[in-house]
């Protein structure tokens, strides 16, 4: 939304014409549009089949096949993008961990019964374990942590400028191969 926070954004990339951007911006939905393009392509593939292009059926059925497994996952982003993680849940979960290690670091100290304490004169020890178990449940926290937004600014996030730019620069030559030759 940062790199192209509008239409014309987009059109001014190169990835759609402004006819496009009409027919795209004409479609009525309340929700983003992901899908439209897709529909488009569908359009496009059954053309296509009509015209012997693409040469039996099951090859159409793959495609769109796979068109709509490529569907799905937008889907999926957008929907994880959309329903957000509550902040309370990570809070409530952080305070958990937190106070279940620092209680267990405590409780699980070593009393010999048969002796005598005058105070607070017994031996401590570190529970091995207990720091294992934090180390662990820190570590899980943590990754849950940054998987309520993946897609950030973070250097762990994903970089989905240079993804985009890594695929429009390796699929533009492989479009224009795949394209009849206007002057064989």
């Amino acid at each position: 939304m940062k790199r192209f926070p509008t239409i014309d954004h987009i059109v001014e990339a190169g990835f759609i014409t402004k006819d496009e951007a009409v027919a795209y911006e004409s479609v009525q939905c309340q929700y983003l549009k992901f899908w439209v393009p897709l529909m488009w392509a569908n359009n496009v593939l059954v053309t296509a089949r009509g015209e012997n292009k693409i040469s039996s059926d099951f090859g159409l059925r793959m495609i769109i096949q796979q068109l709509a497994d490529f569907r799905d996952k937008c889907s999926s982003c957008f929907v994880y993008d959309w329903i957000t993680v509550p902040l309370v849940y990570t809070q409530v979960v952080t305070f958990g961990v937190y106070s279940y290690f620092a209680v267990s670091l405590i409780g699980q100290q070593y009393l010999d019964t048969g002796q005598k304490y005058d105070g607070y004169e017994h031996d401590w020890f570190i529970p091995g374990f207990t720091v294992l178990q934090f180390l662990f449940y820190m570590g899980w926290l943590k990754v849950a942590e940054q998987m309520i937004n993946p897609f950030g600014e973070d250097d762990d996030d994903y970089d989905i400028n240079w993804l985009i730019d890594r695929h429009t620069a390796h699929s533009i030559p492989v479009l224009h191969a795949s394209l009849p030759n206007p002057h064989p």
